[in-house]
């Protein structure tokens, strides 16, 4: 658990390199303590995990790899923060240091072995989140962005708690495996407790990740949101999400799956088909982001209504796809915002005319979103689709395929809108670190769409 040590220990280092007014130390500091955190994840690969901390949290194979993706992107998405928060506020230790928070509680998150420890980190991640969404605090959009998450977050926060205590007053533990053998040792019980519990515990996590319908919060945190701070909320909290959502499922309630799963499958298809037909509607290019993050929901929840030995693969590889190529989308997005000063799609006509090294790389990420073949993208749907068809007809299958087909039409807008619209533009100055993260982040997701075997069967 070095990595989580570390991760906790970073932030009040971060906040006294601020006090002492080293601004130039903050992002460099940051950047190195994410790499040994990393580091340590690595290191205890392939070891023989046990629970710790009196059963509290398990740090094995499934947790270092969520935990290696989620601290990753975060390196990628700080890397575009320099100069980023500067213009928002003099105080920009604070902001690394609520960021570092956040990814402690993440680390919880995908570690937890106790629902103690599940709901701890949800708080520690969601305070911080709270706060970031509304650090531009002259901006109308980022305070409303803030109170509508906060007021959201705490509703949905009743339910999952709400649904643990009933889930202990069943089976008498907060420990997962204790709770799994519970379970098999009732496997026909009519228990009321534990079933509403699930039920609940479904809500609050559904609340979590954006799923249909408890995803009305989404667009609107999003948009208001800084740019910087919604990739974040994208990319590495969604990961989180559905990496506990996950590891609840497969380790719990995997037995008794025949009472939540047509449940599950409800909000999984309402996802997809909310998500894609509100995303068909925007001319924003975030609140199409936005809507676009929710349908991708729906493509990960087929991993948990479709319980197996893949669904951790399979999630992990959507994650991956789906984060690396939310960040190039994002990048861009700041840089047409700071020239344009609009989300529009018409804010990227002509794009690849001035700036062609930009609209490769939103090509490659719009492509990657939309599941086309030989991106990472394609692999995660493969992955999701080839999990749904071991449990399910393939009629399923074909809605989801249907949905895939939808969301080319919106991804290809901005496409359209990069080479084939014209517009009087100046060349776009793309920062040295800008170049890094994009061609990194394009890079990777041809490899993965390539030579997938780097990361199919990690865990």
């Amino acid at each position: 658990m070095n990595t989580l040590i570390t991760l906790s220990v970073l932030p009040i280092v971060i906040l006294y390199l601020g006090l002492y007014k080293v601004q130039k130390a903050l992002l460099p500091v940051t950047i190195a303590g994410l790499l040994v955190a990393l580091g340590f994840a690595i290191a205890d690969w392939n070891t023989d995990a046990q629970p710790i901390y009196s059963g509290m949290m398990l740090f094995n194979n499934y947790s270092i790899a969520f935990s290696g993706i989620t601290i990753l992107s975060t390196i990628l998405i700080l890397l575009l923060s320099k100069d980023y928060f500067e213009r928002i506020s003099e105080h920009v230790a604070e902001y690394y240091a609520i960021i570092l928070f956040s990814l402690a509680g993440i680390i919880v998150m995908v570690s937890y072995h106790n629902l103690t420890m599940l709901f701890i980190g949800i708080e520690i991640m969601s305070v911080s989140l709270y706060i970031l969404a509304g650090i531009k605090k002259k901006d109308f959009a980022s305070n409303e962005a803030a109170l509508k998450y906060f007021l959201m977050g705490a509703f949905s926060t009743g339910f999952l708690l709400f649904g643990i205590t009933l889930i202990y007053g069943a089976t008498g533990s907060f420990d997962l495996e204790v709770i799994r053998n519970w379970i098999i040792m009732h496997p026909h019980g009519d228990n009321p407790l534990l079933y509403s519990g699930i039920l609940l515990i479904i809500v609050g996590l559904c609340f979590k990740v954006g799923a249909a319908p408890f995803h009305f919060w989404t667009p609107d945190v999003y948009e208001g949101s800084p740019t910087l701070i919604t990739a974040f909320m994208s990319t590495v909290v969604k990961t989180a999400g559905f990496a506990a959502f996950l590891r609840l499922f497969s380790t719990c309630f995997n037995p008794v799956a025949e009472f939540w799963m047509p449940t599950l499958l409800v909000i999984t298809i309402l996802t997809l088909f909310i998500g894609n037909i509100t995303a068909l509607y925007q001319h924003s290019f975030k609140r199409m982001l936005a809507f676009s993050s929710i349908s991708h929901a729906g493509y990960m929840l087929f991993a948990i209504v479709a319980l197996g030995i893949n669904s951790s693969n399979a999630i992990f590889v959507y994650a991956t796809a789906y984060s690396i190529a939310s960040i190039i989308a994002f990048a861009v997005l700041i840089l047409v915002q700071q020239q344009a000063g609009s989300d529009n799609f018409a804010s990227f006509n002509g794009l690849s005319k001035k700036n062609p090294f930009l609209a490769f790389v939103l090509t490659v990420s719009m492509l990657s979103l939309a599941g086309i073949p030989l991106t990472a993208g394609f692999i995660g749907k493969f992955f999701m689709f080839s999990s749904a068809l071991s449990q399910f007809q393939i009629a399923l299958v074909i809605v989801a395929v249907l949905n895939a087909i939808v969301s080319i039409y919106y991804y290809f807008k901005v496409i359209i809108a990069m080479y084939f619209y014209s517009a009087e533009r100046a060349e776009l100055i793309v920062p040295g670190y800008f170049r890094v993260v994009l061609g990194f982040s394009a890079l990777a997701i041809v490899a993965i769409g390539i030579y997938p075997v780097f990361i199919a069967n990690l865990i």
